[in-house]
């Protein structure tokens, strides 16, 4: 039988992924190749691009995870619901690998290195092809935007759950008390 809440780690790499992609975004230079690559925003991206990476990482994680782990079975509900909330699932689990993939391959193929906090780069393995490169680094910023949408929807579904149906679905996904 499966336990009414998900488990620890679940709760844990949930929450810490939605405050990385959060911050990430906040951080986010975002802009002409020449705002996001000059030297007054170092910071900015270099904070961005390693948010990123850890983002990608958790969510590798994250599937690993939920492949070994047991989930709490669907709440009782319309069939309509169930389904929405499992497409709203995948789609923020292809986002949360594709906003950070496009980020790297637009990066590498408009030639630039990627740059984590600490100076540690990451020189493009590719050729570039700068107009490839610049058109992906574009969705990028387009798939940042819609992967924020999508999660405040995620939210407000779960805060609508827990205010109006007053139902278990937010409690979940809430870190347990004592």
């Amino acid at each position: 039988m499966s336990s009414p809440q998900y488990s620890t780690p679940t709760k844990l790499i949930h929450w810490l992924t939605a405050i990385l992609v959060l911050v990430a975004f906040i951080y986010g230079p975002g802009g002409s190749e020449t705002r996001v690559y000059s030297a007054s925003r170092d910071f900015d991206r270099q904070l961005h691009e390693t948010l990123g990476l850890c983002v990608l990482a958790l969510s590798v994680i994250r599937l690993l995870w939920r492949a070994a782990d047991k989930r709490p079975a669907p709440e009782d509900g319309a069939r309509w619901m169930r389904r929405t909330a499992s497409a709203v699932q995948v789609i923020l689990f292809a986002l949360l690998f594709i906003v950070p993939l496009t980020a790297i391959s637009g990066a590498w193929l408009e030639g630039h290195p990627l740059t984590l906090l600490q100076s540690v780069t990451i020189a493009p393995p590719i050729q570039p092809s700068h107009e490839l490169g610049a058109t992906i680094a574009e969705l990028h910023g387009w798939l940042g935007d819609v992967i924020l949408w999508v999660a405040g929807l995620h939210a407000a579904a779960a805060l609508f759950h827990h205010y109006v149906l007053k139902d278990n679905v937010l409690r979940r996904m809430l870190p347990s008390r004592g």
